[in-house]
This record gives structure tokens, C-alpha cells and sequence, in this order.
């Protein structure tokens, strides 16, 4: 490495700290540095990423620094950069050429280092004014992205009394703006006085800027407590990088600016953070650590179960809302629902969803509330509303007006996005509400064309949204699970879609419709209250004991998150010929319903069957999963008796020996039905 000479530019007391972090860059980033290099283009700001741990343990003093006074010395570290890339110029090889780059920004990852704790990296709720001025890290989800702005960061003005040039850089809190000295600012044995100054031409640095807006996750929040949102601004390369939807964990200086005037409130100064480093995790959004013992245990049980599959799938879905007895087959489409299947896309780009989607119907006191709540436990991400109090635009996205400057601002399907949004109470949802979630479930994406009604409550109209500019989509990729009662008295020989005033299209959108009544049978409601006052507990065997303990709360949330991830599915030749002779059946029978026996059925099939081949451990779909997959569309139709006399899921109940029964059903039932 070459020695690197002191810049004539630079203060005495700076140039030891600038000296140490080029040499830190030489050292660690260089290549980085030659990628800078040899960019053709020198007006772009390029990004130099480097760890904080890398920097923690070559100089601790300069980590130190950064931290404490990161305002000061990420400036220095951008001048350390320049200066360590101009030596990089000069050292390139024979036949190698460089470009001179004006702007090179220092970007400091945070990730695995130690400030990965509460004082430098609290919840948005826990932002306080002793956080401001040092390196803070935050996370949460975009909900709100503004467009992307010309800032003006910095302008050269000359005295014109003593012809002194000197920056003026603009002001955050006061919007931005720019505020001249009273008197000349420079540092001569004699004061010049000045106070007058004219703007040097073609002087000014211009920076792309964006606003966005980052709110903390619901998940972590304590009950009645309001999530909190604050402003982050982007600037040159970081800009346009997320969108609406995303996680983020952004790394920045607290700062603050004055609120917009409004007549009779009182102006504030409201927090913002200005972004050094955002990184997207989306793809670790899950945040569920599955330790290598943790994935052998789950082995070790499958091979336990290696000649009863189906026992061991009960004791797994056992775990799925303990407190409530039996009650098989809901327990089943949770966890198929949870798990789903996988994303297909045909050689003209077009895709088919992979997530799966679960209705329950069923009377007040069945326990639709309780599954809701413990599948949005399960799910790594999820949002949890009730239909009485959503709309359209809370479903979906929302225009709003900040500043003069339309943004798009997150609902619940977005902010769900690569999890779970549960919707109790989905009957009290008024009719264009339930329609805007059509695009959501099957296309997974929603346009902002269809906000007309919300934008026509704010009073303007599509042609303003496109003046604007916000037309355009936004990713859905989220498994919708609803809850809702029935119309009145529920009457087993009308449709689902009379006896819960949901239409057609809608209902067909869901891969199961599970009916629940509470109807009266006497050796059933013994049962259940014999469960719910621990008289069978003493009849368990030792073995399901153990399965009880194994699959807990957590050991199930870690199962349904490693399928998902490790598996992907294919279906053999013998789970094809059941599927597609079933599919042909039902449309060749008597009972013909164009809503539920079209294209989107078979679909659903396989994305059932595909989801209970990882629930599982298997990578191909067999013809018992393809039963299976039956079995939970069969419990969607109210005439089925495979559930019981009416097709009332709410009686269905484990069975001792399930993988004897699978072999009866799968050599009766379905040779009569082929």
C-alpha cells in the first residue's frame, strides 16, 4: 500500500482521523474502492459500505468517535473515502482507467455489531431527545413514501468586500433553508466586517432527496398501545431503494424540524431521522432462529413416525390452539393455510399465488376469534383487524395529502405483506369494501386506480390521483384469513353465499370455506366439557404427554417457518391422476357450481397438497396428500359428509388410528369416485 500523504486541506486535529479511516479503507475496502474507481460516470453518489465491527476492531477510538459524533465524522469519513480513491487512481494497473468521482458516501452497517441494543437501537415509540446527535439505528415498516426531490445541500457565496469564499449549507430545521452570516466568516488576523455576499455561479450541489415515513411493528407493541411512526429522509443513493410494505432497519442521525404552520397550532419541532445505511429484510422479516438441534429434533421425530405419518401430522396439528378441543379439520386448514404451497410462474411470466386462503363461517362461541389470534401468533408477519371497523382504503392503501404533496400511505393487506392479515368479523364489512380485496387475494398486488372512492371522500378525482403520480401497484403477497357469522339462522340446504352474504367471486377467492354451527349433540358437548375441566387427562398415554411437550408454542412456530423455507414440493404422477380425476368429477356432477368447480379450484388443490407435503417433511406431493387436499375442499362444501351428517366442521375430532383410516378412504371412496 502506498503511504498516504497529509491533505493540505484538512485541520491538524482532523488529519489523524482522517489519516487512520483511509488507511482503514485501503486496507479492508479496496476493493470496493477500485469498483468506484473505474465507474464511467463521476456525477453519480456512489456508496461505500463498510461494518461497524470491522471498524470496532481495527480502531476502537475512531468506532467510538463515529458513534458519538456522527454529525462530525461521517463528513471526515467522506473526505477520507475521496482521498483514499484518488490514491487508488494513481495505482491502477497498466491498460486500467479510472474516473475522478466527486461524491463518495461512507455507509455504516450496524448489523451483528454492539450496537444492536436498547440505547442505540430502541423502538420508534422509545425515540427520545437523549438519542439525538448520535449514530441511532431503527426499525419498522414503510407505510408511507413520498417522491423523490432535488435538495440543495450545499452553495458557495463570496464576500464582496474582502472577495472570501465560503459554503452555506441549508438548514433542516427551518425547512431547508438557506440563512446568510451576519458578517463575513473569515479567518483573517484582521476582521473583514462584511456583510454582504453575492452567490458564486455554477456552485451549487444538488442531492436527490426523499421523505418517507417508518412505523413500528404491531407485533411487539403491548395491548391498547398506539404504534408510532417517524419521518426518515434519503438522500443520493439511498433513495428510491424501498417501497411502501417493506421492513427496513435504517442506521442515521436524529435530528429535528419545525412543524408546517396551521392556523391556531402550536409549531413543533418533530423528530426525523436523516439516513446513513437502510437495509431491506424483507427475505428475514421472520425473525425466528431455528438452531441446528432444533432441525435434528424435528428429524428425529419424523423417523419416530416413519410408519404411522398421520399420527405424527395430529400430533403437530394438536399444538395448533390447544385450549380448544378437537375441532380436526380447522386445525388442519390453519396449518395448511399457514404453510401454503409454491409460487408458480408459466413461461409467459404470469403467476400463480402460492398462499392459500381461509374462511371460517360459523355461530357466536365456536372459537373463529380464538384460531384468528393464534394463527396471526404463529405467522411471522401479521396484521389483525375486524371488518366492523375497516375500509377500503384501510385494507388497502390510502391517498393522503402532506405538505401540498400526494403519498401513498400502507393498509393492512400491504403492511401483511409476506404473512398473514386476519379479518374477524367479515360480514360487518360493507359491500365495495369486500370488493376492493378481490385484486389483493388473487392477483396479490393492488392498484391505486381502484382508490376512487376513497379519494372521492378527500374530494378530488382519478384524473387529480394521475396528475399526481399515484398510479401504480403495490405487492399484496399475504394470506388472507377471515371469520365471519352467518345471515340469520344458517340453513344447511341454501349456499354459502346466502346464508353469509358474501358473493360469489368473493368466496371463490378462498381455498377453504369451513362451516361451523353450534348445534346441539349431546355426546359432544360431553366431551368438551370433560376436556375443559381435565377429567380426560389422566386417561393420556405417556407418549402423547411427551408429544405435547415437544410441540409447543414456539417449537411450531420454528416447524411452520422451516418447511416453508427448506421444502419445495413437486407433484408425483399418482397425486396428479387423483387431483385431476376429482377436478373432471366435479365437473361432471350433479351438484355443478360454477363458483367453486372452475380452474381456481384446482388450483387450490395443489396448493393444498403441495402445503400438506411440507407440513409432512417431504419434498413431493404423494397421493395421501392429494386425499388430504381433497378432504379440506370436500369440508367446504356444506353437503359433504365427510365431515359429518351437515358438513359442520365444528365436530370433526382426531381419530386414533388416522393412518388406517387414510388407507380405507383412499381405497373405497376414491376408487368409487374414479
Amino acid at each position: 500500500m502506498k503511504p498516504i500523504n497529509e491533505p493540505e486541506s484538512m485541520e491538524k486535529e482532523e488529519d489523524s482521523e482522517v489519516k487512520s479511516f483511509a488507511e482503514f479503507l485501503m486496507t479492508h475496502h479496496s476493493e470496493q474502492l477500485h469498483s468506484i474507481v473505474v465507474s464511467p460516470d463521476p456525477k453519480l453518489h456512489y456508496p461505500l459500505c463498510i461494518d461497524f465491527t470491522d471498524l470496532l476492531n481495527e480502531n476502537s477510538r475512531l468506532s467510538h468517535l463515529l458513534l458519538a459524533q456522527p454529525t462530525v465524522y461521517l463528513l471526515l469519513f467522506d473526505r477520507a473515502a475521496f482521498w483514499a480513491h484518488k490514491i487508488v487512481i494513481k495505482g491502477l494497473k497498466f491498460g486500467e482507467k479510472g474516473v475522478e468521482k466527486k461524491f463518495i458516501h461512507v455507509r455504516i452497517n450496524v448489523c451483528g455489531s454492539p450496537l444492536e441494543c436498547p440505547e442505540t437501537f430502541p423502538s420508534i415509540g422509545r425515540v427520545r431527545v437523549e438519542h439525538r446527535g448520535i449514530l441511532l439505528t431503527l426499525k419498522g415498516t414503510v407505510i408511507r413514501s413520498g417522491a423523490i426531490k432535488m435538495y440543495e445541500g450545499e452553495r458557495m457565496y463570496q464576500c464582496r468586500k474582502c472577495k472570501h469564499v465560503f459554503p452555506v449549507y441549508p438548514e433542516l430545521e427551518s425547512r431547508n433553508s438557506i440563512t446568510l452570516p451576519s458578517f463575513c466568516p473569515s479567518q483573517r488576523s484582521k476582521s473583514c466586517e462584511g456583510s454582504r455576499f453575492d452567490c458564486v455561479d455554477e456552485s451549487v450541489i444538488r442531492h436527490d432527496y426523499q421523505e418517507i415515513k417508518i412505523q413500528e411493528s404491531t407485533q411487539v407493541l403491548g395491548v391498547g398501545v398506539i404504534p408510532r411512526s417517524i419521518p426518515v429522509i434519503l438522500m443520493d443513493d439511498l433513495v428510491d431503494i424501498v417501497k411502501t410494505g417493506d421492513d427496513i432497519i435504517v442506521t442515521g442521525i436524529l435530528t429535528a424540524k419545525w412543524s408546517p404552520d396551521l392556523k391556531d397550532v402550536r409549531s413543533n419541532l418533530d423528530p426525523v431521522l436523516i439516513a446513513n445505511y437502510v437495509r431491506r429484510t424483507n427475505e428475514l422479516k421472520a425473525n425466528i432462529d431455528i438452531p441446528n438441534d432444533v432441525i435434528i429434533k424435528f428429524k428425529h421425530f419424523w423417523s419416530d413416525f416413519s410408519d404411522t405419518p398421520l399420527k405424527g401430522r395430529n400430533a403437530i396439528l394438536r399444538g395448533i390452539c390447544p385450549q380448544i378441543f378437537g375441532l380436526f379439520t380447522v386445525k388442519l386448514a390453519v396449518a395448511l393455510t399457514l404453510i401454503g404451497g409454491v409460487q408458480h410462474v408459466d413461461a409467459s411470466g404470469s403467476k400463480i399465488r402460492g398462499e392459500s386462503h381461509l374462511l371460517l363461517v360459523g355461530d357466536p362461541g365456536t372459537g373463529k376469534s380464538q384460531f384468528l389470534k393464534f394463527a396471526a401468533k404463529l405467522s411471522n408477519r401479521s396484521v389483525i383487524t375486524t371488518g366492523l371497523g375497516s375500509t377500503s382504503a384501510g385494507l388497502t392503501v390510502t391517498a393522503v395529502k402532506d405538505g401540498g404533496e400526494w403519498m401513498l400511505e400502507a393498509g393492512a393487506l400491504v403492511l401483511a405483506d409476506g404473512g398473514i392479515c386476519c379479518i374477524d368479523e367479515f360480514d360487518s364489512m360493507r359491500e365495495h369494501d369486500r370488493a376492493t380485496i378481490h385484486e389483493a387475494m388473487e392477483q396479490q398486488t393492488i392498484s391505486v386506480a381502484k382508490m376512487e372512492a376513497c379519494l372521492r371522500f378527500l374530494e378530488v378525482s382519478i384524473s387529480t390521483i394521475q396528475q399526481a403520480g399515484l398510479v401504480t401497484t403495490l405487492s399484496t403477497r399475504t394470506i388472507v384469513f377471515g371469520a365471519t357469522n352467518p345471515k340469520g339462522q344458517y340453513d344447511p340446504d341454501q349456499s354459502l353465499s346466502v346464508n353469509t352474504a358474501l358473493s360469489g367471486p368473493l368466496l371463490s377467492r378462498f381455498d377453504i370455506v369451513l362451516v361451523l354451527l353450534d348445534t346441539k349433540n349431546p355426546e359432544w358437548d360431553a366431551v368438551v366439557s370433560s376436556h375443559i375441566l381435565n377429567e380426560g387427562e389422566s386417561n393420556k398415554e405417556d407418549h402423547d404427554e411427551d408429544l405435547g411437550n415437544i410441540w409447543t408454542f414456539a417449537m411450531l412456530r420454528r416447524y411452520i417457518h422451516f418447511v416453508k423455507g427448506y421444502f419445495r414440493p413437486v407433484l408425483t404422477k399418482e397425486a396428479e391422476k387423483v387431483i385431476s380425476s376429482y377436478y373432471q368429477l366435479q365437473r361432471r356432477s350433479a351438484t355443478y357450481n360454477a363458483a367453486r368447480t372452475t380452474v381456481r379450484m384446482l388450483e387450490s388443490l395443489i396448493r393444498l397438497a403441495q402445503a400438506h407435503a411440507r407440513l409432512m417433511f417431504r419434498n413431493e406431493v404423494t397421493r395421501m396428500d392429494a386425499i388430504m387436499a381433497i378432504l379440506c375442499i370436500e369440508s367446504s362444501m356444506t353437503t359433504s359428509a365427510i365431515v359429518d351428517s351437515v358438513g359442520n366442521s365444528l365436530h370433526s375430532n382426531f381419530t386414533e388410528t388416522p393412518d388406517q383410516e387414510c388407507i380405507l378412504v383412499s381405497n373405497l371412496d376414491m376408487h368409487n369416485r374414479t
